[in-house]
């Protein structure tokens, strides 16, 4: 009897990382593998709910509460521009992700000596010495932007630059590796006390040497000066998990109109002002509008009749219904818009949501628009636009069609089995 494979998956303590996971866990699962998840504290029941097992690494009992007094702290810096932003967010955010590292690696060893996986799936940013030494073959997933591996055609990661190579390429870099430097010695210094070779400046995760699962659609990828190597980095073209069908309510106001989708995820929803502005000018249009707003419901009053407002919905189900989705950029968000060929109006507010965004407008499959700096008029023009723009729609149809085809979640699956099975 042939022993059923254990693949122990590893996402970082974000939806967009997590969910992805779930989708590559839920067609390993069908294809006859035994999936379970590795998490954070706060992250317990997230993966339960999908009927997969859960393993918690061993916090100190406030992590979540420390995480929430960081964006706290930092929240300003979304008002900011990305150059901006590496001073005032990205390096406390580096420093904060090595803290996560060094903290996790005990509970982490000990909780890979009791799976014993066949292999460790490792969807983050920074690499974890426990992985590499787990003695299995590890895979890393790249659900970040594509931008996140390096090369002189790709813009530089967290840029939000778009174009040809420029000097702003080489200023936001210079400055960017100027400012990881602290961060970047820590890890480095970390990983010598494990035993483990130095990462390349400005660098916390290599590439894995076994595989590498990007998800990037082939409609907004970049041509590399260095075309990646096929048998160690497999191109998903979107990784959409299975989730339950939705059944929209009945709307108060403009009930047979189009739908608009806005979730802005976990962080983006701290904005509750923000979002109350949106919604405002969402009174005056005839679309009907799902607002995902996050655990702060309680702090909204009265709502317009065309606008419904949830804590958590989801997603894929409704993306599938929408005529336009307004998100931050996050690349799980982009991916399914893509998905399910619906225009993306990308309105960033840090990390690679500044890459989507503009990726979205380079490649004609939706608008950008500033989170902060926009008039009434202007949101209005960017939703009207892209509800009414039919040559983009046909195009991002062909492109749905393509990637269902594709069928990116079974490559995936079958990419890792393929791995342990060799």
């Amino acid at each position: 009897m042939v022993k059923q494979k254990v693949i122990a998956l590893f996402p970082e303590a974000s939806f967009g990382a997590a969910l992805n996971c779930v989708g590559i866990a839920q067609e390993l699962r069908r294809l006859g593998a035994r999936p379970v998840f590795i998490c954070q504290e706060n992250f317990r029941g997230v993966f339960a709910e999908y009927g997969f097992a859960e393993y918690t690494i061993a916090a100190d009992g406030n992590g979540e509460a420390n995480w929430t007094d960081f964006i706290n702290r930092h929240k300003h810096a979304f008002r900011q521009s990305p150059s901006d932003q590496i001073t005032s967010y990205v390096a406390p955010t580096w420093e904060a992700i090595v803290d996560t590292a060094i903290r996790a690696e005990q509970p982490l060893r000990r909780l890979l000596a009791q799976i014993k996986p066949d292999a460790v799936v490792l969807d983050n940013v920074v690499m974890f010495p426990a992985v590499a030494d787990a003695g299995v073959p590890w895979v890393r997933v790249v659900s970040c932007a594509e931008t996140e591996l390096p090369d002189r055609n790709v813009p530089p990661y967290l840029s939000g630059c778009g174009g040809a190579p420029s000097g702003d390429w080489q200023a936001f870099t210079t400055q960017y590796l100027r400012e990881m430097t602290p961060a970047h010695r820590r890890m480095n210094a970390f990983r010598a006390e494990c035993g483990q070779k130095p990462l390349a400046s400005g660098e916390f995760l290599a590439p894995s040497p076994y595989l590498n699962l990007l998800l990037s659609p082939e409609i907004v990828r970049f041509e590399r000066e260095l075309p990646l190597d096929p048998r160690k980095f497999v191109y998903l073209d979107g990784c959409v998990r299975n989730e339950a069908p939705y059944s929209l309510p009945t709307f108060a106001a403009c009930n047979d109109m189009p739908l608009v989708l806005t979730s802005f995820g976990s962080l983006g929803a701290m904005d509750v002002e923000m979002m109350q502005r949106m919604i405002g000018v969402f009174a005056g249009l005839p679309f009907r509008f799902v607002v995902n707003v996050g655990p702060w419901r309680d702090q909204y009053g009265a709502v317009p009749d065309n606008v419904m407002i949830e804590s958590w919905f989801p997603q894929p189900s409704l993306v599938e219904k929408s005529s336009v989705f307004i998100h931050h950029g996050g690349n799980n968000s982009f991916c399914e818009a893509l998905y399910f060929g619906v225009p993306s109006l990308v309105m960033p507010y840090c990390w690679d949501g500044h890459d989507n965004a503009t990726r979205a407008a380079e490649t004609g499959v939706g608008r950008k628009l500033p989170r902060y700096d926009w008039t009434d008029a202007d949101l209005v023009s960017a939703i009207e636009s892209l509800a009414d723009d039919i040559p983009m729609r046909d195009h991002l149809r062909t492109n749905s069609n393509r990637m269902k085809k594709a069928a990116g979640v079974t490559v995936a699956a079958q990419s890792i089995l393929d791995l342990v099975e060799g």
